[in-house]
């Protein structure tokens, strides 16, 4: 059963093509904004509310800082806007973060996990290790959540339930910031609440952070984002916020589960989509296909244009959008 008011579902965005056979298709919808900030493009339901996943970070930061967090290496403020891929580098910097503040890995209150990134949990597994709390792919985000409430003077005990004044403080700058209320609150994967807005109001938020005014703490998530990439996600090539911040310079990308991902590019416009089976391989097609409206061209997005389908070892398709 939907949520009344709830997003309506997509449109058909991308094909599945394998030996020169369509044998399926992903639907789902996306926005475009142009360089004011107006939609100047869409497909399926961008006005009803979605729950964004992980692409809301960058939003939940500024409420952060705002709060009090006590934060003055953007490496770190990178750290606590990424779903990390459990590298090592990152896991150390969580680690420092929560020694600052005289916590542990107990205190974290997201899920035991193993690394989200493929190499980085074959590693683990190779020396005899499991999951851990540290190594879930939200745990700088709750780092930086602890931190913020020992500068504030705020419990830490239930630092992750939505009437804690932490998280009133990080639901209204995602109110401010894509200028919808809530439609509605859950829990993420992580524990944590996950706040329902449109496409259109998360692309919004994107757009309003790379366009702040140098000295806010707005532009300064969006700068240690962007000059830290592989902090926001990982190294390896399934790191799709790295590659493209890296592939296409002053872009801010945070992806999030379920096929959410949002874009921004200063003095150019920004993108939202979601993917309405959630899965992530018709993400970066329609991505691509997205920013290419933009007038945004880079090697990296001839890269992602479409997702390849292998059979036997060898490519035999891929995932392609339509739109």
């Amino acid at each position: 059963m939907t949520h009344p008011g709830g997003y309506a579902g997509g449109v058909r965005l991308a094909e599945v093509v394998r030996s020169g056979f369509v044998e399926g298709f992903h639907h789902g919808s996306v926005v475009v904004l142009d360089a004011t900030g107006s939609v100047s493009d869409a497909a399926g339901d961008v006005r009803g509310p979605i729950f964004p996943r992980s692409s809301v970070k960058p939003l939940q930061s500024v409420g952060m800082l705002r709060a009090g967090l006590p934060v003055t290496d953007p490496a770190d403020l990178a750290l606590i806007s990424a779903s990390h891929h459990g590298e090592p580098f990152h896991l150390d910097r969580v680690a420092g973060l929560l020694r600052r503040a005289g916590l542990t890995e107990a205190d974290l209150h997201c899920p035991r996990a193993m690394p989200i990134g493929p190499a980085a949990a074959e590693a683990v597994l190779r020396a005899g290790g499991g999951p851990t709390r540290i190594q879930m792919n939200c745990s700088g985000k709750h780092a930086g959540m602890l931190l913020t409430c020992r500068a504030a003077g705020w419990p830490v005990d239930g630092y992750w339930l939505p009437e804690h004044p932490l998280q009133r403080r990080l639901r209204a700058a995602v109110e401010e910031f894509t200028g919808e209320r809530v439609a509605a609150t859950g829990v993420d994967g992580c524990a944590a609440p996950v706040l329902a807005v449109s496409l259109t109001g998360l692309a919004t938020a994107f757009h309003r952070l790379v366009s702040a005014a140098p000295g806010t703490v707005e532009r300064a998530v969006a700068d240690a984002m962007r000059a830290h990439p592989e902090l926001v996600s990982g190294t390896a090539a399934e790191a799709e916020d790295n590659r493209l911040m890296r592939g296409v310079p002053g872009l801010l990308t945070k992806v999030g589960a379920e096929g959410v991902m949002a874009v921004a590019l200063p003095g150019t416009g920004a993108v939202a989509c979601k993917i309405d089976d959630g899965g992530q391989r018709a993400r970066p097609p329609v991505l691509v296909a997205a920013l290419r409206r933009l007038g945004i061209s880079a090697p990296v997005l001839d890269e992602l244009a479409e997702s390849a389908l292998y059979g036997g070892g060898d490519r035999v398709g891929g995932v392609r959008t339509l739109w």
